[in-house]
Parts: structure tokens; sequence; C-alpha cells
């Protein structure tokens, strides 16, 4: 049987990963020892499964039954795996978890870490990224994601809160500027933006009638990344416009001062992500549980 299986994951990976380099990057190995697990397959099984190009691999005819038949087994074993484990009383094994950066740093990282103390049998692996990775394709046991929800199908989540927007600035920039108090104080105010791919974010806030209005400030710095908005307002470089988890941190330390406090138009909520599965390991389940405790503690709006 063992025989049988050699390979086996491998051949999978490459077929997902759609070449041997990434599949040698995703399993950390060498694109030759990928290539080598490969031809033994093949040997064995007496059919060729890939053709192979300098560049790229297609399925024959007989790899994508194969495939096929592998993924369904692989599939099987897991979840027989994951069986066992939902039964066993400590947690234990590799558990990859994706965060976003600066609310991965601030909020999720600390309850991980408290975590990895409790159950030294438990191998923690997070990944920062504010990247919203494909957990099934890239073998990620579960995830943060803030924002609304898209891959439902595939996914089971459990809410951990709501991200709201606060304007702050440090006290140096409002005694030299003014602390602006009504929507048209703004105008002509700095303020620090977060910027994507070139393109930086509106400030929209909710009038005292509810409607949406954009505040009329002047921009000098795009950054792609909230602690170093926030980092350039304790400088005194201009009002920031931040998620609340953040932004109170700095009030708290006396490094930023509150502007104007929950007026985002639009919180977003807050969840962990996890692959859909029959049987949830122990291991996913007392993270998806402490953070489920933990998080909403946190001043998050």
């Amino acid at each position: 049987m063992t025989n049988e299986l050699d390979g086996v994951a491998v051949f999978v990976q490459v077929v997902e990963a759609g070449s041997f380099t990434l599949a040698a990057e995703r399993l950390h190995l060498t694109r030759s020892a990928i290539g080598k697990v490969i031809s033994r397959l093949e040997a064995r099984l007496g059919v060729r499964l890939l053709h192979r190009t300098t560049r790229s691999h297609t399925l024959t005819e007989a790899g994508r039954v194969y495939y096929d038949r592998c993924v369904r087994a692989l599939a099987e074993l897991d979840a027989g795996a994951a069986e066992v484990e939902s039964g066993l009383s400590e947690p234990r094994g590799r558990l990859r978890v994706s965060v976003p950066i600066a609310f991965g740093h601030q909020c999720v990282a600390p309850v991980l870490f408290a975590l990895a103390r409790q159950h030294p049998k438990l191998q923690i692996d997070i990944s920062f990224s504010d990247r919203a990775v494909d957990l099934i394709e890239e073998h990620f046991d579960l995830a943060v994601r803030i924002g609304d929800l898209r891959d439902t199908t595939r996914l089971e989540a459990r809410r951990l809160g709501t991200q709201h927007l606060s304007i702050g600035a440090s006290a140096s920039y409002l005694a030299q500027y003014g602390k602006p108090v009504a929507l048209e104080d703004f105008a002509g105010h700095t303020g620090i933006s977060y910027s994507r791919n070139g393109t930086a974010s509106a400030w929209q806030v909710l009038d005292a009638d509810g409607s949406e209005r954009e505040l009329p400030i002047t921009r000098q710095l795009s950054l792609d990344d909230v602690q170093a908005i926030a980092d350039a307002g304790i400088a005194g470089l201009g009002l920031v416009y931040l998620p609340c988890w953040l932004l109170e941190r700095h009030i708290a330390a006396g490094k930023l001062v509150a502007v104007r406090e929950l007026c985002g138009p639009r919180p977003l909520p807050i969840h962990v992500v996890w692959p859909k599965t029959p049987y949830l390991p122990s291991k996913t389940r007392c993270a998806v549980d402490a953070l489920v405790a933990e998080i909403p503690k946190l001043k998050l709006g």
C-alpha cells in the first residue's frame, strides 16, 4: 500500500501548481527531485501522466483519469486523519494560518502565541499578507479576513468582530493647524492616505444626516501599509484615517489624538475562515475557539 501511495501527493501538487518549479517551491524540494518522483510514478504505472515541455506540462488522458482518482483518494485520507485527530484531547501538528499584515501583528499573533505556549505539540506557521490567499490551493488551515466574505461555498466562517474607522492626528500637528470639527473644517488639512496599486482611497465619512461625503483633504503622502500611516501621523505629517483597533493603541499610548471617531460609512466584518470539512481537526478547532474568545475583547470600534 505504501508503494502505491509513493509520489501521489507530489503528482497532485504538480498538476495543481501548474509547473514543476512552483510545486517544488510549495513542497520545499528541488525541481529535479520533483521530476524524479514523477518519472518513478510513471514507470511504476507503465503510462505517461504528463506531456512535458521546457516551460509547462499538460495532463495526458491517462494522467487526467489518474489525477481525478488521486484527488479523491487524498481527500479520503485527509478526512480520515481529521476524524481521528478530532477525537484527540491535545491539539498537535502543523497549523498554517494566513492573517492580514497589521491586524495580524497587532491582534491575531498574540492570541496564537498564547495558544502555542498552551499546546507545546502544536506547530503554528503564520503567514502575514494582505492578499486573500486560496486556503485550499495553498494548503492553509485557516485565515483571518477583513471585509465581505466571497468564497462561502468552500469555506466555513465565524465572525470575530467589526472594523470601524476613525480619524486622528498627533498633538503637534493639531497645535500647528488646529483641530477640524465640522466636515468643512477638513479643507486645507493634510491627510495621509492609504494607497494600493497607485490608487489612493477616498476619505468617505458620514454626515450628520447619515449621507456619505468625501472629506476635502490634501494628500501629500500615500502609503500601502496602515502601520506606516500611523507612524507618519505620529511624526506630525498629517491626519490619519485608520481602523480603530490600530488608532486606539496609539491614542492610549499618548502618540495620537482622536479627531473624529467612528466616522467611516461602512464598517467591515472580521471573520476567521477555514475550508469546509466534515471533521474539523482539533488543532484548527482550538485556534478558531481561541480567536473567537479573544479578538472580540479588543477595541475594534
